[in-house]
């Protein structure tokens, strides 16, 4: 049910989106154009012998990685068939995942095909997000006899936003809240608070040797 929750709740993003893009006379000063979040999945299939991740198949799933520039916000999942789960296998693939600063996400998405005996599938979802529809000068007119805002009124902002938020899903829904840690929020004052300040040290002499007479 979370899942389809979640689908859901995309596709609906989407068509308000959608709708009122082309709305006229807004009024308001809320701009009918708001990001538009969309989720690509990306499987990846790698054998595990007896429970185990090979050499050979970390080699072939470190280049898939490289290939796709796995980065923050590409949430990774494992896809294991398994009765009683290869739970070696699964530990090197987060081992690797961890390595690029990520964390196994424990919802796995729906997938294509059937996962072969004996193998583990990964998959990347990765979203994006834009805003449909911008720029919009339709409303080129001086006359606004219904005292509207611009037909092009929000594309900057939203338009900036969606460009610069790490994990486009952040949009539909902030991240949770896993556990406040108070050393972690307060590191960068007291970084700041504790470093020498440039120049308060004595000035170093120099010699100099040469010149014109």
């Amino acid at each position: 049910m979370k899942k389809i929750a979640t689908w859901t709740v995309l596709a609906l993003a989407t068509s308000l989106a959608g709708c009122t893009g082309a709305a006229v006379g807004n009024r308001s000063l809320d701009s009918v154009h708001q990001p538009v979040v969309r989720n690509s999945i990306y499987q990846f299939d790698v054998a595990a012998s007896n429970g185990e991740l090979p050499p050979s198949e970390q080699g072939r799933l470190q280049g898939w990685f490289d290939a796709m520039g796995v980065r923050y916000g590409d949430r990774i999942a494992i896809e294991d068939p398994s009765t009683y789960g290869a739970s070696s296998a699964q530990a090197t693939v987060r081992s690797m995942v961890g390595r690029r600063g990520l964390l196994l996400s424990p919802d796995v998405p729906v997938t294509t095909g059937v996962v072969p005996e004996g193998y583990l599938r990964i998959v990347v979802t990765r979203a994006s997000a834009s805003v449909p529809g911008c720029p919009n000068w339709d409303s080129k007119s001086s006359i606004n006899p219904v005292n509207a805002t611009s037909s092009n009124y929000g594309c900057a902002v939203n338009s900036n936003l969606a460009s610069m938020v790490a994990d486009p899903n952040d949009l539909i829904k902030g991240a949770r809240d896993n556990g406040h840690d108070p050393s972690a929020a307060t590191r960068a004052i007291k970084t700041y608070r504790t470093k020498p300040q440039t120049g308060a040290g004595e000035l170093n002499g120099a010699t100099t040797s040469g010149g014109g007479k």
